[in-house]
């Protein structure tokens, strides 16, 4: 296993530890160990890149799709974080494939942190921009929960 690829880890211990701790924690969401491998490296990959923390995108995953990378929600969002459509316009990207693991967590990224620095690190309102719902407190708090409880290092 390429734990380093990417370059988004410290060095190949933090590699292995992180990779191993939070493909344990997603194993009875993705069962195919070298799928969870692959999401797992690009979640820390893409989340790095955009400055947030992998834990965090993770949690962002467990909420809107449950690991599903084909899921389309009831509006059309697409893929792991369940990004809409419209997003390829306003990002000048018409052509690529949400249903792409690495676009679809480049794109979810790219806008979770968006929304992060509109509203100036506050997070709970960051993800009520992502997930639309702005003002109400269900989403963030599923995420933060989720966050909390499963994804973050104890």
């Amino acid at each position: 296993m390429a734990a380093t690829e990417g370059g988004s880890f410290e060095d190949r211990f933090d590699a292995q530890v992180w990779l191993t701790d939070m493909s344990t924690r997603l194993s009875r969401q993705v069962r195919d160990p070298h799928e969870r491998i692959e999401i797992l490296q690009r979640v820390h990959r893409e989340a790095k890149r955009a400055d947030l923390p992998p834990e965090l995108v993770l949690a962002v995953i467990d909420v809107e799709s449950n690991f599903d990378r084909f899921a389309i929600s009831v509006v059309g969002a697409r893929g792991l974080m369940q990004i809409m459509p419209f997003w390829l316009d306003e990002i000048g990207r018409p052509d690529d494939n949400l249903m792409q693991i690495e676009t679809n967590l480049r794109f979810g990224c790219t806008i979770l942190k968006y929304y992060l620095d509109m509203e100036n690190g506050d997070l709970p309102r960051a993800l009520g921009r992502y997930n639309g719902s702005l003002g109400k407190r269900k989403y963030p708090n599923k995420v933060l929960d989720k966050l909390r409880l499963k994804w973050f290092r104890s």
